[in-house]
């Protein structure tokens, strides 16, 4: 007879590769979304009428292949087995379909077991699920477009702070509290020194709010192993990144995907480990 508690880790993860089916959606539509919302604002603010546009959201229109236009079938939005079943292509024009679709559900899938191996069928292990999802699109939205929307950090700073309030995680709240103070303040003060010593912008807003969420979350104890487990996950795929002559026109690299990893590996390993890691 199968354990329990392995069943409720199994029946976790099988949740996460459904939630993260739905992550595909949220990180390729959330960014057109708030631009069409944007454009719509500046044509407002210019006295224009908004271009007519279909509707297009998180729910419609139906998920289609990008080539072709090919409206997908339920049986073709099974996470991972699709991929596998249609060996990786459309099944109208057999366009390859990315594996970051079958790669964003299984991390997903593996995270959410582990939340539920780590704390069983509670709410605990529920909003470490919501934790892991959040900061897993933040990561790939970030790493597309060098956006963090505050549609998704701002809610996930406060989900932290109540979180810890009601004691679903293990963080006092005058420590979250502090640490999402401490988060915000910290890169804010070495964006301006940075901006004041070169006259350039070294990182985005977002990145300020993501760290503050970070520190909700964990405390601000866990802010200084967090920031050098992103600067040396950051410096080591930067320094990559360059000598394959991959760099971005401009040769910048976001570095919201470097805090979301170090936020998971805290999340998983905790924030000491991070400093024993790096050798602190």
């Amino acid at each position: 007879m199968l354990d329990p508690a392995l069943v409720n880790a199994l029946l976790g993860g099988l949740f996460g590769l459904l939630v993260g089916s739905f992550l595909n959606v949220v990180i390729y539509r959330l960014p057109k979304i708030l631009e069409r919302q944007w454009a719509a604002e500046c044509a407002d603010l210019a006295g224009k009428e908004p271009t007519p546009a279909p509707a297009f959201n998180l729910v419609v229109p139906r998920s289609r292949c990008q080539q072709c236009g090919h409206t997908l079938h339920w049986y073709e939005n099974i996470p991972v087995l699709s991929f596998l079943f249609l060996r990786g292509k459309c099944s109208a024009c057999g366009t390859s379909i990315g594996l970051r679709y079958p790669f964003v559900e299984l991390v997903t899938g593996g995270l959410f077991f582990w939340c539920f191996s780590t704390w069983g069928p509670t709410t605990s292990a529920l909003v470490w699920c919501g934790f892991s999802a959040t900061i897993l699109a933040l990561a790939l939205i970030d790493w597309d477009t060098t956006l963090l929307p505050d549609d998704m950090t701002l809610p996930l700073l406060w989900a932290g702070l109540v979180a810890s309030a009601v004691q679903w995680t293990a963080v006092p709240l005058t420590s979250a509290l502090w640490g999402a103070v401490a988060g915000y303040l910290s890169l804010w003060l070495v964006y301006w020194a940075f901006k004041l010593v070169t006259g350039k912008e070294g990182m985005g807003f977002g990145d300020f709010k993501l760290f503050a969420a970070l520190g909700a979350w964990f405390g601000w104890q866990a802010l200084v192993p967090i920031i050098l487990m992103a600067s040396v996950i950051g410096a080591v795929v930067g320094i990559a990144m360059k000598f394959s002559s991959n760099l971005r026109e401009g040769g910048y690299v976001p570095f919201g995907p470097f805090l979301a990893a170090a936020g998971l590996t805290a999340m998983v390993f905790g924030p000491q480990s991070i400093l024993r890691v790096v050798g602190l």
